[in-house]
């Protein structure tokens, strides 16, 4: 039966959902934007499973986002939760942290990165085989779009949209409601070269390794020639791997965990049974 705690002896409190269980654990980071909630619908069979929300997401606290830091938020779990050496997954996001630890631990017995390779939003040079002008189109089109995502996030949320958000990734300030991460996080988190593009750093991972990538479009980007070039880059350059890296590819989008959490799982505890016993 699992169980939600506040871990306090540490420099920011850190909001936990331990399954308990004798089994071999498996951490989980969700992405930017979620909540530890995110791996609810995952059936790891007899693995204990402990979620986690990132710092400004959930109920953990604010903190500045550096990658060095949200390390040390998650040794703190590791620590006080007697972890020892898990396997960590993460989905977007929380997989470029998996990499980023794997990278601080090499002897980490594997990690999990559900579509957590770059950000959408790149260097135009992971776009091969589009137009270059209309891709530029593209790209300023998407900054666009994230720019007033961002805005809004710096907003009240009224009633209507209240409902579009987990009631974990809600917040009350001065009688108002609001969304976490807040936009300063956002976009302490949006420009950062790990952000944008972390698979020069997932090449030097040393210990097992999976890596699922979706073949369809992120939701409510449906259709675009932008996000095939996108999927045509990341496969590019997921070509050539070591041997400890496995990739796979899911019929699903950029939310895999919500619209196929069963696959994932399968997926997951495939690559558990072989490369960590």
């Amino acid at each position: 039966m699992s169980h939600d705690l506040t871990i306090t002896d540490h420099e920011i409190p850190l909001a936990v959902r331990d399954s308990g269980g004798d089994g071999a654990p498996v951490l989980l980071l969700h992405g930017l934007g979620g909540t530890l909630e995110a791996w609810d619908p995952l059936d790891l069979d007899d693995r204990r499973t402990v979620a986690v929300d990132l710092r400004g997401h959930g109920h953990s606290g604010d903190g500045p986002w550096e990658w060095a830091s949200i390390l040390n938020d998650i040794e703190a779990v590791v620590k006080h939760l007697g972890l020892d050496e898990p396997v960590v997954a993460g989905h977007s996001l929380g997989g470029m942290i998996a990499v980023l630890w794997a990278l601080r631990h090499p002897a980490c017995p594997g990690i999990v990165d559900l579509d957590g390779l770059r950000s959408a939003e790149s260097d135009p040079g992971n776009y091969p085989g589009m137009d270059p002008a209309a891709r530029d189109r593209e790209l300023a089109k998407l900054k666009a779009a994230f720019d007033a995502q961002a805005a809004a996030m710096g907003q009240p949320l009224p009633a209507e949209l209240r409902t579009m958000f987990p009631a974990r990734a809600l917040t009350k300030r001065d009688g108002e409601t609001y969304a976490r991460p807040d936009v300063k996080l956002l976009e302490e988190i949006r420009y950062t070269p790990e952000f944008r593009d972390t698979i020069p750093l997932l090449r030097q991972v040393a210990c097992p390794t999976l890596v699922v990538i979706p073949t369809q479009d992120p939701p409510g980007m449906s259709g675009g020639e932008l996000m095939e070039a996108f999927r045509r880059g990341v496969r590019r350059d997921l070509a050539e791997l070591p041997p400890n890296i496995r990739v796979e590819e899911l019929e699903a989008g950029h939310d895999m965990l919500t619209a196929q959490p069963q696959a994932v799982a399968a997926l997951i505890t495939a690559f558990l049974g072989r490369r960590t016993g």
